[in-house]
């Protein structure tokens, strides 16, 4: 499994905004890309720090995503943030995520 996480600077009083962005544009693109497993979005409540973190089956997965489809994805929250995203890459080395997926796959 393969991780990418992004920090976000909002633009003030847009968390709201931030929130929605995510849930009606972001997500939804990122169900359409091969290789996609979860997207963990974290916001630090009162403030305008964000942090996005999406797992991947693998690298080369992410690494498509991240040429093919992020730019959209910064285009869609350009309105809700301030300066330019940090992005970051992980080899995921422990994660109760593939346990969880396995048990409930298991039990459908």
């Amino acid at each position: 499994m393969f991780a990418r996480s992004v920090s976000m600077n909002l633009k003030t009083n847009n968390v709201a905004e931030f929130t929605r962005t995510i849930n009606d544009e972001v997500i939804p693109l990122l169900r359409k890309q091969k290789g996609f497993l979860d997207e963990i979005v974290l916001a630090v409540p009162g403030k305008t720090e964000a942090l996005g973190i999406s797992l991947w089956d693998r690298k080369e997965s992410a690494e498509n995503y991240n040429r093919d489809t992020y730019p959209q994805v910064q285009k869609a929250l350009a309105k809700v943030l301030e300066g330019t995203p940090v992005v970051k890459t992980y080899d995921v080395t422990n994660s109760t995520f593939q346990k969880v997926a396995v048990a409930a796959h298991a039990t459908a």
